[in-house]
């Protein structure tokens, strides 16, 4: 009698599930491929930001240029006084240089060099937002907050309006006329 029983409910339930069923033709799904919008912009210039770091107590504030062109290179001129490039850093999306003009030297590393002791880490995306002023604080000021190692550096940005699609001349520092710094003893 129990095996009965358990026919029974077996059966029940195989009835009312499929009373629930309906039978539909099945279309196939066609995946349309997923098309990405071009970039809102190819070229941005922001002249005239106010940059200021401040590290370990210590602040520097300095006019900069940035120039950007999208997924490609990266040029930061600071320039302290009077509207003369005193630094200047070039990147790309493997390599950064920084060069300070007054006294002829350059120092370069790829991302993956400064990152062993940059907190956090930074790549090409985080640096074309900050000099594009794409930051998610907007684009009147940027803030970002660093370790080095045991210092603390934090980077203040008050971004003035941007230009974008403008023609650049980007056009890399000769570096035979820079005298290298071996930057291997810091990272």
């Amino acid at each position: 009698m129990n095996s009965y029983k358990y026919i029974v409910i077996v059966l029940a339930a195989v009835v009312l599930a499929s009373c629930g069923a309906k039978k539909k033709a099945v279309t196939p799904v066609v995946e349309e491929p997923v098309v990405e919008a071009p970039p809102a912009w190819h070229t941005c210039l922001i002249q005239g930001a106010r940059a200021t770091i401040s590290r370990n107590g210590d602040k520097l504030s300095a006019t900069v240029t940035m120039q950007t062109v999208r997924d490609s290179m990266i040029i930061i001129s600071v320039m302290p006084l009077f509207g003369m490039e005193m630094m200047r850093v070039e990147a790309t999306p493997l390599v950064m240089r920084g060069f300070d003009k007054i006294h002829g030297q350059y120092a370069e590393a790829t991302f993956a060099e400064l990152n062993r002791k940059l907190q956090p880490q930074l790549n090409w995306d985080i640096l074309q937002e900050v000099c594009s002023a794409e930051l998610p604080t907007g684009d009147k000021k940027g803030r970002l907050l660093y370790a080095f190692g045991d210092e603390t550096i934090e980077l203040v940005i008050d971004y003035v309006p941007r230009k974008l699609d403008l023609p650049l001349r980007m056009v890399g520092l000769d570096v035979n006329r820079y005298t290298k710094i071996d930057v291997s003893k810091w990272l």
